[in-house]
């Protein structure tokens, strides 16, 4: 049996396109881009998928890897992969600033530990936050929904499709003030709360000059805190849901599905 270069070369792009696209995901990605996640790992997971999708790109790899036009078509299979796992980290980073806001109106803003997902130093509630949203993305199926999402992407933005487009791009930049906003709105109640115990703190403290606000304050504002937390954490899950679905509406609107 022998093989024509042509053969060779197509046979190499179906496999080598599809890789960037899915590793480039797969680097930003909640969950699978944690720095926690085996690099080797991930690179197994990323060739795995790419191999299953190589039959369904195979007409679509017409072009040498190594030519002028196959770094242009890398840069467009990264832009594109970037994209949609970066649209997703977004609401992780905006429940992160969530727990910060949190934090700080309770005192604990000292109080930090290292986010396996980002590698930095973020508030003890900032990582319950975080730990929260991936349980409810785990249990919502969220990295398969990515995952198909992924694959289906070949048919809607083939290997040979301009890519991401400037429009998509800014629809991308401005998804970033909507999960701002949601962040606001998930630590709102919370911040509020303290705000009144503050309030509440500096009435007693004008009635009663000789009360030691730092004794009875700061820990009696640590305690509404968790109340309070405790309080909202019912409503937790629904929030999460409401950003996981407009963050995948849009990276579906970016795959033009």
């Amino acid at each position: 049996m022998t093989f024509a270069a042509e053969d060779i070369q197509v046979w190499a792009g179906s496999v080598i396109w599809p890789f960037v696209r899915i590793s480039a995901m797969l680097l930003v990605a909640p969950v699978f881009g944690a720095r926690n996640v085996n690099v080797r790992a991930r690179l197994s997971l990323g060739l795995l998928l790419a191999l299953v999708v190589a039959p369904q790109v195979s007409g679509q790899a017409l072009i040498d890897p190594l030519s002028l036009n196959g770094l242009v078509v890398a840069i467009h299979q990264v832009l594109i992969g970037i994209a949609m796992g970066f649209v997703l980290q977004m609401v992780f980073s905006a429940l992160t600033q969530a727990g910060e806001l949190v934090a700080l109106s309770m005192g604990l803003g000292f109080a930090s530990a290292v986010d396996p997902v980002g590698g930095v130093q973020v508030p003890m509630i900032s990582q319950y936050f975080t730990i929260l949203a991936t349980l409810i993305f785990l249990a919502l199926n969220g990295h398969l929904v990515l995952i198909e999402l992924l694959i289906r992407s070949f048919d809607t933005l083939p290997i040979m499709a301009e890519g991401v487009t400037r429009d998509q791009l800014w629809l991308v930049v401005s998804f970033g003030g909507q999960m701002f906003a949601g962040a606001m709105l998930i630590a709102l109640p919370a911040v509020a709360s303290l705000l009144l115990v503050n309030i509440a703190m500096g009435v007693m403290t004008r009635a009663a000059p000789q009360l030691n606000i730092f004794a009875v304050g700061f820990p009696l504002t640590i305690l509404a805190g968790f109340l309070i937390i405790l309080l909202i954490l019912p409503g937790f899950p629904a929030r999460i849901g409401e950003l996981l679905m407009v963050a995948f509406a849009l990276v579906q609107q970016i795959l033009r599905m």
